[in-house]
């Protein structure tokens, strides 16, 4: 019996454990930070996060989640404080958290009005300074018992004024087909004091079933010379509106971008529901090597496979011509990609996507970081998430993620599930 060579063993037993501690921290180069749930007693507290970064202090972080969730931090997200928002006009989800250039925050969400009707309008609360009271509120003109979801904005950094789209459902899953669902748009010029009439800004409408036969996920961005452009899904697949005059008028008809493969209601092994809605940008930072590009950023399903891709296409002549899309992460039969978001820093025109990556035949789930640092031409991306997580088909989990980015400074958040219970979380990604 030969005697064995210790010397050469323990040798490779060193290597083994240095290249195990380097792969545990290649997958964890990113620390990961529970954000603590306001206390409401919702059982999907922590869903539908949004996430947005004060303009001068990248320190200053603020996080919206439903119903009524408002988080904050002071030294760039390692620690947190949480607190229930208030309203008279009800707190009832769909967070969007947007600072304007004076560094004035506002907490877009649903209402759920005791003395109208649920859902009748989109609030608009405002913080001047981002850790103290928010006011109760202002809401663009409710329409009598229609139902106004599902909405979106965009600042001008120039200007401040708020631009604003959203769904609005003649009776909420309704399968009348005299009821509809349209686009609407409303604007601000005073810091979300007062709103514009709501106008409609889609000819073609959708059904009110809340599917892919619905017109949702419209999202403003804003043009090189002055333009609104609208983008959202639907029956009849991508479309964008356009506006020339500050939201006064609109194109007639709606312009078609893409079919939208699988629909945006897609399905997804594990998770209660997902949308693969649009999300669309546009580089508004005129030192930006890619000043003036408009990004649109949505989820495909294959349905043939039932396979999901993260998918993105850009235009660099207003909108009059579009990129063929292209997928975001590398091309797997192995994994579904799905509730994608992105955002464009302002500072530099880098590109960067947060979205869950999970096994086509598994349950664990990754968070997944994408960026782009060439105007959306070529992706990397990596596993941000310390470890995967695994949902439950029968517990609702939200219909997309967030990120947030700003001088390098970049700032995902998403939910997790663990042993059936959901927390918030977010990473801390320095680029500098």
């Amino acid at each position: 019996m030969k005697t064995p060579n210790f010397s050469i063993t323990g040798f490779v037993k060193i290597l083994y454990l240095f290249f195990l501690f380097i792969g545990f921290s290649a997958c964890s180069q990113y620390q990961n930070v529970r954000i603590p749930l306001a206390n409401s007693g919702y059982t999907y507290s922590g869903c539908e996060p949004s996430i947005d970064i004060h303009p001068t202090n990248n320190n200053y972080l603020a996080v919206g989640s439903i119903l009524d969730g408002y988080h904050y931090s002071k030294d760039g997200g390692l620690n947190w404080t949480s607190k229930q928002l208030k309203s008279s006009f009800g707190v009832y989800g769909d967070p969007v958290l947007k600072f304007n250039s004076k560094g004035n925050l506002f907490y877009f969400h649903l209402a759920s009005y005791n003395k109208t009707s649920h859902l009748d309008r989109i609030v608009c609360q405002k913080a001047e300074v981002f850790d103290e009271k928010f006011n109760n509120g202002t809401a663009p003109r409710p329409n009598g018992t229609k139902v106004q979801d599902k909405h979106w904005m965009v600042i001008d950094p120039e200007t401040d004024v708020i631009y604003m789209t959203w769904t609005q459902f003649d009776a909420y899953d309704s399968s009348d087909p005299k009821d509809s669902s349209i686009i609407v748009f409303s604007k601000s010029l005073d810091d979300g004091e007062t709103w514009t009439t709501p106008s409609r800004i889609s000819r073609y409408g959708g059904d009110c079933l809340d599917g892919d036969n619905t017109v949702e996920g419209a999202m403003p961005a804003l043009g090189e010379n002055g333009e609104i452009y609208v983008a959202w899904s639907g029956p009849k697949g991508l479309m964008i509106n356009v506006s020339k005059d500050q939201g006064e008028t609109w194109l007639k008809e709606e312009k078609f971008l893409f079919d939208h493969e699988g629909g945006w209601n897609i399905e997804v092994d594990d998770f209660f529901r997902c949308n693969g809605l649009p999300v669309f940008l546009s580089d508004h930072n005129k030192s930006s090597p890619h000043y003036g590009k408009l990004y649109l950023n949505w989820t495909i399903q294959n349905m043939k496979t039932g396979q999901t891709s993260v998918v993105f296409s850009s235009s660099s002549d207003n909108g009059k011509s579009w990129s063929i899309p292209t997928t975001v992460h590398k091309q797997s039969d192995n994994y579904n990609h799905f509730l994608t978001w992105f955002t464009v820093d302002p500072s530099n025109g880098n590109i960067h996507f947060v979205y869950y990556r999970k096994g086509v035949d598994s349950k664990p789930t990754d968070v997944v970081w994408a960026q782009s640092m060439d105007g959306g031409n070529s992706f990397k991306e990596q596993v941000i998430s310390e470890k995967p997580f695994e949902p439950n088909p029968l517990v609702f989990f939200g219909d997309y993620l967030n990120i947030a980015a700003r001088d390098n400074v970049v700032r995902p958040v998403w939910p997790r599930m663990d042993k059936g219970h959901i927390s918030l979380w977010t990473a801390i990604i320095d680029l500098k």
